[in-house]
């Protein structure tokens, strides 16, 4: 199913080799300011989900110094799963955002950010009972 059946023209400026074209193939051109925005955005969005990363990494590290290691592996592990997400949720939203401004539609509602929120709350919570566990006892 091509591009053109959903009511939109391909854009000639896309060219055949510009990826990916079920973003590149819609709509038309936008100010270059408005797309180097949202691709600033993915990236910042990436590198969160690399920090997230990085921290579980550093919990696993922290774990197998600490007498509670198991439940600093499970938190490590999600943060581990939730930058992976993250890395993934950021392109879905530079592709849904992209598509939007070529088609000249409104901009799409960030979906990562209230459960990138919850998540890092509810780990900032699990590790706040950990050190106070860790410093009472």
């Amino acid at each position: 199913m091509s591009d053109t059946s959903a009511g939109t023209e391909p854009d000639p400026a896309a060219g055949p080799g510009r990826r990916p074209s079920s973003v590149y193939g819609v709509g038309s051109e936008p100010d270059a300011r408005f797309s180097l925005a949202n691709e600033r955005t993915a990236l910042a969005w990436l590198r969160t989900g690399l920090a997230l990363v990085a921290g579980g990494v550093a919990l696993t590290t922290l774990a197998t110094f600490a007498v509670a290691g198991p439940l600093l592996d499970v938190v490590a592990a999600l943060a581990c799963l939730a930058g992976g997400a993250l890395a993934i949720g950021a392109l879905v939203g530079w592709r849904r955002t992209e598509r939007a401004l070529r088609l000249g539609r409104p901009l799409p509602a960030p979906s990562a950010l209230p459960i990138l929120v919850v998540g890092v709350a509810a780990i900032a919570v699990v590790l706040a009972g950990y050190a106070v566990v860790q410093a009472l006892g």
